[in-house]
């Protein structure tokens, strides 16, 4: 695979640099490690980076972009461009148009709930191609066979059948560039290490098995641990892992101890780990996060609301409570719960969350400086505290218009809004009824349009779309219905009409139908019915309903007054 000039550059630049072979954690922060082997170690690093500071929202994440993933230097026409690692096409800053929030360790392997850390956790999100990452699914890594034609090909990336022995059992991998390759090794050994208290979904487990060690499975280990030796870390994967330190305080201990892969999954399995002289335990009170000059941003928010964040701190051998305070600039819009923090809960294994709320009272930028002292440590240390207070957003409602690209397992989600309309992301809520059941699941989508799979052949399915800027949501849009057949099981002559009136719904049949089920707009069914006939009313709250019978498979929308 061909790198672009500007990687060679850095890459010569590094190579020429003279610097360390580890990047600058600070002293003694891998002590825990020395002395540690297989699953013991791997437990290790997991307490280790699994307490951090999370990002202000997801919706904030092309603001942290802009720190962690754009080319340090400017382009030819003036721009400064995004580091993208699955396309080849140049995307320019302040715009994010046409890329993702990419979650490169796909969210459905855990489940993607929105309240896990790992769905904000920067050390494996990064800015992609909408089209790439659409192709890539949540499919594994792997390595295209090179005896088929890939599925999908950028010229960067590619989506095909997989090599022999990889793949797990599914029928695609996603294979990164070549270049890239030990960045998505490096970043999957920290979330399988980081996150190895979830329980991984069963329908994705490819790459993982369901244990605290090794996780990775031998196809898994052994391919990523070739990437791993074959592109070694790079100054941008350096670069990234300080930014990332400063923003969230944890790091990939992949990119700074590279040899640490080895003693989990390569040649020095049953070894066991002795670190560096960078590791020797100082006893020195130490406070190891947050950080000098750490800029903890609250992102952007509504006037009128507050936002809460947790700021993690950990230390060890602090002697006394650390003392805290808030000034400079707009300090009076921020608030924190104690002004000192015992030295007992900062030094615990777990550390400790202070919370920082951000309760803006006019339109505009505003920020403020945290200040640290005490506990034994020499001097201060300064927190930069950020925030932007906006108008509350007017959204117009989305217009969900007809599948495409409909296939045997998938089906194209599409819609439109109001261009002109700023929206941080969307929210498809999809519901599958399946006899005589309803399931809901709400996704989240950067761009409009995307692929949901899943789909089987005797499934009846329907969505709506929401827009959402600055935790404010749009009123849902009109309700699409998919399937692969159309309407099914009612004849021409036989007639089935549901209608709503004031508290009632009403059933106008030709025969009798049985088995009705009546959902709400969630899809919690809210009525059964054994046998419905002509004119039968059934009483019911004002709202809006989907009912489906037997004879009738297709939820029919009605609403009631």
């Amino acid at each position: 695979m061909k790198r672009n000039l500007l990687s060679i550059v850095l890459v010569v630049a590094f190579a020429l640099s003279g610097l360390s072979a580890y990047a600058d954690a600070p002293q003694g922060y891998y002590n825990s490690l020395n002395g540690k082997k297989e699953g013991e170690l791997k437990t290790a690093i997991y307490q280790l980076v699994h307490n951090f500071t999370l990002v202000s929202s997801y919706s904030a994440l092309p603001q942290y972009f802009k720190q962690t993933d754009v080319y340090p230097e400017t382009a030819s026409n003036g721009k400064t461009q995004w580091w993208d690692m699955y396309g080849n096409s140049p995307f320019y800053l302040p715009s994010f148009s046409g890329l993702n929030r990419e979650h490169s360790f796909p969210k459905s392997w855990w489940g993607g709930s929105t309240g896990v850390s790992a769905y904000v956790d920067l050390n494996h999100l990064y800015p992609a191609e909408a089209e790439a990452n659409q192709a890539k699914s949540n499919y594994p890594l792997g390595e295209v066979a090179t005896t088929e034609n890939p599925k999908y090909e950028n010229g960067v990336v590619k989506v095909g059948y997989p090599a022999t022995g990889q793949g797990g059992g599914c029928q695609w991998v996603f294979e990164p560039a070549d270049e890239y390759k030990g960045d998505f090794a490096r970043t999957y050994f920290y979330m399988v290490t980081c996150y190895q208290n979830l329980e991984w979904k069963s329908s994705y487990m490819w790459m993982m098995g369901q244990n605290l060690y090794p996780t990775l499975t031998g196809w898994a280990a052994d391919l990523l641990i070739k990437w791993h030796r074959q592109d070694p870390v790079s100054e941008k994967e350096t670069n990234r892992n300080e930014v990332v330190y400063s923003i969230q305080n944890n790091r990939n201990p992949f990119i700074d101890r590279p040899e640490l892969a080895e003693y989990l999954w390569g040649n020095k399995v049953g070894q066991t780990y002795q670190g560096t002289s960078d590791d020797e335990a100082v006893g020195d009170p130490v406070l190891i996060t947050p950080v000098q000059d750490m800029s903890f941003d609250f992102g952007e928010i509504a006037i009128g609301n507050s936002s809460t964040q947790e700021l993690f701190f950990s230390g060890e051998n602090l002697t006394g409570s650390l003392s805290l305070q808030l000034y400079k600039y707009d300090y009076a819009m921020f608030s924190i719960p104690s002004e000192s923090i015992k030295a007992s809960l900062v030094n615990a294994e777990d550390g400790y969350r202070l919370k920082v709320t951000y309760t803006p009272t006019e339109i505009g930028a505003h920020k403020a400086r945290l200040v640290i002292s005490d506990g034994g440590i020499e001097g201060s240390l300064g927190v930069d505290l950020h925030g932007e207070c906006l108008e509350v957003p007017t959204l117009s409602p989305c217009t969900a218009t007809a599948p495409t690209d409909i296939t045997s397992d998938s089906y194209r989600v599409n819609w439109t809004y109001p261009e002109d309309e700023v929206v941080d992301y969307w929210i498809v809520t999809r519901t599958k009824y399946v006899n005589g059941s309803a399931t809901v699941e709400e996704i989240i989508a950067d761009q409009p349009g995307i692929i949901v799979e899943g789909f089987n052949e005797s499934d009846q399915e329907s969505y709506y779309v929401v827009s959402s800027r600055l935790g404010y949501q749009s009123e849902p849009s009109n309700i699409v219905f998919v399937d692969h057949l159309g309407v099914t099981g009612v004849e021409v002559d036989k007639q089935f009409v549901v209608q709503g009136f004031d508290g009632v719904l009403r059933f106008t049949v030709a025969d009798a139908h049985t088995g009705a089920s009546i959902y709400d707009l969630s899809g919690k069914r809210v009525m059964y019915i054994d046998s419905v006939h002509n004119n039968m009313d059934v009483e019911l709250p004002a709202g809006i309903y989907f009912v489906t019978t037997d004879q009738c498979r297709r939820p029919v929308k009605v609403a009631v007054k």
